[in-house]
């Protein structure tokens, strides 16, 4: 058994030097992959590319660094895929500004063997700054919906997930270019696979923390990130159902959604969480209106790091 684990990177040095800590500390009791790590450096110039190539020597797994030139998630992603032996089973994709538990790999591969699954995706759990306002860590901005293992999914994301290899062998432009900077291609990605017919499942032992910078703590950042996220979910819907009474659906929802933010804004003065949940769900009501109208948000024209 082959896993390739893939690490995109751009200017965040020390929190590629955790990640590859927690990927030095992976344990296995019941399988034994052979492992392979490739980091695309997506930043000019070459920082983590070097770095990784003066760790390679004593590392414990195979690992491979390149440079992705062009400016762009979908870009760096794609190249990962390309830097992937052939030979390799399984491919997994992990955050540079996340650490996995020691036997984060194990249950991915576990879960996928019970399950004959194509894609495995797993939780993602906030890891906050000593200073982190209360409001961000009691409003669960940063958690996200868990299931029990083995739970269907119609979507995944690349924060934690592994998929069959034979899924992108022999593909191009996986992770489609025009989402390079906005984000979202790994969400588009998924979807069409489980729209194809693949088989996607959750695992809810396969855990990774994501470290949260002060600068994502803020409401203006949670805002920009729900609007996105959602406009990245109502173009993959546009193009998925191209149909008018599937478009009419998607305004009603989400002028629903808006309305009913605006209705819940006064919460707020019982306290601050509740203001910014409701404000959230404005800010994804518009997001959603705005990928059906064609709009789109570059997110990842700014790294946040930690």
């Amino acid at each position: 058994m082959r896993v390739t684990i893939c690490v995109i990177t751009y200017q965040r040095p020390e929190g590629l030097k955790r990640l590859l800590e927690g990927l030095r500390k992976l344990e296995f009791k019941q399988l034994q992959p052979k492992i392979h790590v490739v980091v695309v450096d997506n930043d000019e110039s070459g920082q983590a590319f070097r770095f990784c190539n003066q760790l390679s020597p004593d590392y414990p797994w195979r690992l491979t660094a390149c440079m992705e030139p062009r400016r762009g998630i979908s870009y760096a992603r794609n190249r990962a895929i390309a830097t992937a032996p052939l030979d390799s089973d399984f491919i997994a994709f992990i955050d540079d500004d996340e650490v996995p538990e020691s036997d984060w790999l194990e249950q991915l591969l576990l879960t996928q063997i019970q399950y004959q699954a194509d894609v495995v995706h797993g939780p993602v759990l906030p890891h906050f700054q000593p200073d982190a306002p209360t409001w961000a860590i009691q409003g669960r901005f940063f958690e996200n919906r868990r299931y029990p293992t083995g739970h269907l999914l119609e979507a995944a994301y690349t924060n934690n997930v592994l998929m069959r290899a034979e899924l992108v062998k022999d593909q191009k432009n996986i992770f489609q270019e025009r989402f390079a900077l906005t984000g979202g291609e790994d969400s588009y990605f998924f979807r069409c696979l489980h729209q194809s017919g693949k088989k996607l499942v959750w695992a809810d032992e396969a855990i990774v923390y994501e470290w949260i910078p002060d600068s994502r703590t803020t409401v203006q950042w949670i805002l920009r990130r729900g609007y996105r996220s959602c406009l990245s979910y109502s173009i993959w819907e546009k193009e998925a159902k191209p149909s008018a009474r599937v478009r009419l659906l998607s305004s009603a929802k989400a002028l629903l959604q808006m309305i009913y933010g605006l209705m819940t804004i006064p919460l707020g003065l019982i306290q601050k969480r509740l203001a910014i949940a409701s404000l959230l769900r404005i800010f994804r009501g518009a997001g959603r209106l705005a990928g059906l109208l064609g709009f789109t948000y570059q997110e990842y024209k700014t790294i946040h790091k930690v």
